[in-house]
């Protein structure tokens, strides 16, 4: 005999946990089901060596929003954030450059390479953060569907308008954002290959997309784009990323919300055009009013689904909906972190303040650095250099791993989900070996202090986590797939063809990332629908 709930979310990824409490925090009886052994999704915090544990997939806190720590009590919940070093960039040789919120330590580090870049940063800081808090605004809006003519869809569109009446020519910077390269947007302002690779960088974490791809300059604000005032926070988290999702659990089963790992979903239950429970791959069934999945747009529609239920037209736009992906991460276990040639002079000169080690560094030193990562990806290559971003939490947590010894992150790119005329199987121990060189040529001597190093290449994220091609965001942070366009035409408003379905994972509205929005906006869709039910 089935179970009876009144929601079931389909993943205990953070976005499915935050949705889960939010529907739970209402009142509802919620059950989430996971398929893997562990809550979390990409947000999880695993053993990758005895003794050593590892944020497998996302690995810093940026982007998860103040009103959901408020909201989910998580720091109640054992929510602790730690700190986290400015970001230092290795360059050629034994010159580094430190990038700080500090607006006046890093125009001094601009002034030691462009006195022309130092003098106009803080008007382009300005005017970036100015842009972004436009964004930041459509963040927790639901996008209309401005295809639609009905009465609903025309307050909706005028609500829109009228929140952002004030927006006023800024809206221009929005357009240059979503439709120039990184680098053409930023040479309007900085003229030193190494000052724009900083500000570069950004435009290629998990994307597949280069400095000069047109459409690459939002991706630069995609990760400036956490609020950390308040409740906020920006760095590690102590225990791990997956220490974010135990919180949100732990806060949903104080108001009855049971998780469930281990309960792959086979299919969702249509009956009379209505999702009315789902039925797992050992044969369990649950039925509920109203069932949120959490997974991705296409393992929602292409897997979970029988076809019949959904136009061709829909199929067709789930299936172009873009999810190759080229990132990879390493994760390590090592004696100790990268020595980095320009660090004992950034130490002489004081750049990482109250730090003694950089635990958050980039490695792409120039835009033609990046720009030739992404070129090998273009025609199906891993890079022969990839940029990379070594990240080392446990300098400041010690649960990490054994006294004296450390955990190091390795995110970057690129590494195609496909290979041209070759197959990961033979090549994964090939590209391992240029990860390691790349870092070499910034902290000779770091592969000598490896005791184990797990890499996990597009093609294992997807099998581990069951993100489309590996992709990071769920799909990419493009233009033509933002907004009401996010995943799909006509539902990107958390809703689906089916009543009582609904997404809120990172293919929807805003996109990917550790932000919980998608699930906290899904949650109040899905709220003002069983409102609006009648009995």
């Amino acid at each position: 005999m089935a179970e009876d709930y009144d929601v079931i979310v389909i993943g205990a990824g953070h976005n499915g946990l935050v949705c889960g409490a939010y529907l739970a925090r209402a009142g509802l009886k919620v059950k989430v089901l996971e398929r893997r052994p562990v809550i979390g999704g990409a947000a999880v915090t695993e053993e990758i060596h005895p003794g050593y544990k590892a944020s497998t997939f996302s690995y810093l806190m940026s982007l998860l929003h103040p009103r959901i720590i408020v909201d989910l009590e998580l720091r109640k919940h054992g929510l602790e954030v730690l700190p986290c070093s400015d970001m230092f960039s290795p360059l050629e040789g034994d010159d580094y450059i430190v990038f700080s919120d500090d607006v006046a330590k890093t125009q001094g580090q601009f002034g030691r390479f462009s006195n022309h870049d130092a003098a106009i940063y803080p008007e382009f800081d300005r005017y970036l953060n100015e842009s972004a808090a436009i964004v930041r605004k459509l963040l927790w809006e639901t996008p209309p569907d401005p295809s639609k003519r009905d009465w609903k869809t025309f307050k909706d569109m005028a609500g829109l308008l009228w929140r952002n009446r004030k927006v006023g020519d800024k809206v221009f910077r929005i357009v240059d954002l979503m439709t120039m390269s990184a680098d053409d947007y930023l040479k309007r302002w900085f003229e030193d290959t190494r000052i724009r690779a900083v500000l570069a960088y950004y435009a290629s974490i998990g994307t597949f997309a280069g400095p000069r791809t047109p459409g690459s300059a939002y991706v630069i604000m995609h990760h400036i784009m956490g609020e950390h005032e308040g409740a906020g926070g920006w760095g590690f988290i102590r225990g791990g990323m997956g220490a974010i999702t135990a919180a949100i659990e732990s806060y949903g089963k104080t108001l009855g919300m049971d998780v469930e790992t281990n309960s792959p979903i086979a299919e969702i239950t249509v009956r009379g055009g209505k999702a009315i429970g789902v039925v797992t791959e050992d044969g369990r069934e649950y039925e509920a009013k109203t069932v949120v999945s959490n997974a991705s747009a296409k393992a929602l529609f292409l897997q979970m689904l029988d076809p019949g239920h959904l136009t061709a037209e829909l199929l067709r736009d789930v299936r172009d909906y873009r999810t190759f992906s080229t990132a990879f991460k390493m994760n390590v276990a090592c004696e100790r972190p990268p020595q980095y040639t320009g660090l004992p002079k950034a130490l002489a000169d004081g750049a990482l303040g109250d730090f003694d080690y950089p635990t958050y560094v980039h490695i792409g030193p120039t835009i033609e650095y990046l720009e030739a990562a992404y070129d090998d990806a273009k025609w199906g290559r891993y890079s022969a250099r990839p940029f990379i971003t070594p990240v080392s939490p446990s300098v400041v947590d010690e649960s990490l791993a054994p006294a004296g010894k450390h955990v190091v992150n390795f995110f970057g790119g690129h590494a195609p989900y496909k290979l041209d005329g070759a197959d990961w199987a033979d090549e994964k121990e090939n590209f391992k070996n240029t990860v390691l060189d790349t870092i070499e040529e910034f902290a000779p001597g770091f592969s000598n202090d490896i005791v184990h190093a797990q890499l996990l290449v597009p093609e294992d994220i997807e099998e581990i986590v069951n993100l489309p091609q590996g992709h990071i965001f769920q799909g990419e942070l493009s233009p033509e797939q933002l907004f009401f366009k996010r995943p799909v035409p006509h539902y990107a408003d958390y809703r689906t063809p089916l009543g009582g379905l609904y997404q809120c994972g990172s293919s929807c509205h805003p996109g990917g990332g550790v932000s919980g929005i998608p699930g906290h906006n899904a949650a109040r869709e899905i709220l003002k629908d069983l409102r609006r039910r009648p009995g």
